[in-house]
């Protein structure tokens, strides 16, 4: 991925190590990455900046995952936005809220590291998934 097709990632998680160590990832894939902590702070950020992908979890303090995916659809956000869920919850019902909400993908944690979830995201853009 060359300097100028840079792509602007999101990382929102309360898990400062989780968030850390995908921050790392994607930095060494050279992603321009941001992070937030809470949903509050994300949906500032995500209305700022526009960034090309957001990996949201979805336990975060303030308001959940969903709730931020809420609201970014009623701001149409999420035309210009693609949300990834990245989090440990794995059930069928999750997974279905997350994507009827407009989450474009949904990866449990646990079941990926952070280098593929790296090439999974780098594959929906390329791929204008």
């Amino acid at each position: 991925m060359s300097q100028k097709n840079k792509y602007k990632v999101l990382i929102v998680d309360d898990d400062q190590f989780i968030s850390e160590m995908y921050v790392l990832k994607f930095k060494e894939a050279g992603f321009d990455v941001h992070t937030a902590g809470d949903g509050q702070t994300a949906i500032e950020s995500i209305t700022k900046n526009t960034p090309d992908v957001v990996l949201l979890d979805i336990i975060l303090p303030n308001m959940d995952g969903f709730d931020i995916l809420k609201s970014l659809a009623e701001n149409d956000i999420l035309k210009k936005t693609k949300v990834i869920l990245l989090s440990n919850l794995g059930e069928k019902k999750d997974i279905e809220k997350g994507l009827s909400l407009g989450a474009i993908d949904y990866v449990v944690k646990a079941h990926f590291t952070p280098s593929e979830v790296v090439q999974k995201i780098e594959g929906i853009l390329e791929g204008g998934k």
